[in-house]
């Protein structure tokens, strides 16, 4: 039934039951707002039916609307208490909405009116696993998955759970046990790529690595063009559209590849994030670049994803392209900064947390885990003849370092401002990418689960020369680091 068609039928008096059927339909369609208006009829004939109000819940989520979506499930709750969906459904859009410890109880209640309901419990466990209780995660998908043997979803849950906890061999099995019962479960590919690439196995962790474009959280993100994507094949002459995607980190990681793509003979069109754009500007074989949102022409042949030039170029852990630097400064814009921090001592800058305003769960527990607090770094200003630089955006937090970081408009500032320091000193951010692409020194603190491209057990990676590695030895054992950071940079001094 077309959504012109259930239009036209929402126009003629029928049973609620109809109307509610049919905002099924053309939610199951993609037709959410028909869906709604459907639904939101039948909720008018018939205001007392939870599974109404469930309904029009689970639409107004898929539009993003989530404190509608929370109004409704409560409204199912209310009228059929002892009802376990709705319970569920209203933990998950309060999840969703930030408010972890309602989400919980709701998910409590729902298990207790139904002690073997595996989605609450694979639900609950993602809940824990954002909260950090990796344990508590563990066991709820071992509950979800005793209560239903072929859950694929909870098998790839559980698999980033156990790799949170530095299991990785036993990440990879539940990634393949959850393929083996749902073989297109693009989740369970990417966090298999994921863990084939933090193994050093890149040449398989490549290829999985391009079901990122079909997962929950970065399938909204992929860009679509009628020119077909490069995937490494020979085409010199022809022009070829390198766009960023995901963080300003990324980008600065792979930025590495576009001479490399220039010097196979394309005409590069690049297209950065406009804080990037200064920087990007300066990489060798740039014919024309972009600022991401304000458009670009179609005047290219083919396009590529920035993270999938790597699978392009068939890079490998022996083939890292690892010269750097690989991003330059301008002179006198190097000089202007160096006078601003100009002083006594070793120069030294400093970067304590990543993005704590992320509106995904799980990626704001990730920034949580890689981020430190700023008195964890207090036993670093005991160290003499040191001169701490914030290279923190959202200021010195009390911390005893020079701030410039008010003048600092873009990346080409903060590199700038890199080019007079000794050292960084930084949590797993852009500005570690950064310093590393300008091949200064930089100490890396890295969390206990850290991110795939640190590899695992080294401290040093293939990826940045001049960067040296200090992970916890513990989930959120920050103290043990600094310690060691401490240690070593007395001696330096």
């Amino acid at each position: 039934m077309s959504e012109k068609i259930l239009h036209r039928a929402a126009e003629t008096p029928r049973h609620a039951g109809s109307l509610n059927m049919m905002g099924v339909i053309a939610a199951q369609r993609g037709n959410f707002d028909t869906a709604a208006a459907l639904i939101g009829q039948a909720i008018a004939l018939e205001g007392r039916e939870a599974a109404y109000y469930l309904n029009l819940g689970l639409v107004r989520r898929e539009q993003r609307r989530l404190a509608e979506a929370e109004a409704c499930f409560r409204r199912a709750v209310w009228l059929a208490p002892a009802h376990p969906d709705s319970h569920n459904n209203l933990a998950v859009a309060l999840a969703e909405l930030g408010q972890l410890a309602a989400a919980a109880s709701a998910y409590e209640t729902a298990l207790r009116l139904q002690p073997d309901y595996a989605e609450a419990w694979n639900n609950l466990g993602n809940l824990r696993r954002d909260q950090g209780e990796l344990a508590a995660a563990v066991d709820c998908y071992h509950r979800a998955l005793a209560a239903q043997p072929d859950f694929a979803d909870a098998f790839n849950n559980l698999g980033v759970a156990l790799a949170e906890q530095g299991s990785a061999h036993e990440a990879l099995l539940a990634y393949e046990r959850a393929l083996a019962l749902q073989p297109d479960l693009a989740d369970a590919h990417y966090n298999r790529g994921l863990a084939l690439l933090a193994a050093g196995n890149f040449r398989a962790g490549w290829a999985e690595y391009e079901w990122r474009w079909q997962t929950r959280h970065m399938a909204g993100g992929r860009r679509h063009f009628v020119q077909p994507q490069w995937r490494g094949e020979a085409a010199e002459g022809r022009t070829l559209l390198i766009h960023a995607e995901q963080g300003f980190g990324d980008t600065l990681q792979f930025m590495r590849y576009v001479p490399m793509a220039a010097a196979r003979g394309f005409r590069i069109v690049l297209e950065v994030p406009a804080p990037l754009a200064r920087l990007a500007a300066t990489l060798p074989g740039v014919a024309k670049l972009v600022v991401q949102g304000e458009g670009q022409g179609q005047n290219f042949d083919l396009h590529v994803p920035m993270l999938s030039l790597p699978l392009a170029f068939g890079t490998t852990l022996e083939t890292i392209p690892a010269g750097t630097p690989y991003i330059k400064v301008n002179d006198a814009e190097a000089a202007r900064w160096r006078r601003k921090i100009a002083g006594s001592g070793l120069k030294i800058g400093l970067v304590w947390a990543g993005n704590a305003r992320r509106e995904n769960p799980s990626l704001a527990a990730v920034d949580r885990r890689r981020s430190l607090h700023p008195a964890a770094l207090l036993p670093l200003f005991e160290v003499p003849g040191v001169c701490f630089v914030s290279l923190q955006k959202d200021g010195p937090a009390g911390l005893k370092l020079l701030d410039c970081m008010g003048a600092v408009s873009d990346f080409a500032d903060t590199a700038a401002l890199i080019t007079g320091l000794d050292l960084v000193i930084a949590a797993d951010t852009a500005v570690a990418h950064l310093a590393g692409a300008m091949g200064k020194e930089v100490w890396l603190l890295n969390r206990y689960d850290a991110c795939w491209r640190w590899l695992r057990g080294r401290t040093d990676t293939p990826w940045y020369p001049t960067m040296r590695l200090y992970t916890q030895p513990e989930p959120g054992d920050w103290e043990t680091v600094i310690t060691q950071v401490a240690a070593d940079l007395a001696r330096r001094v």
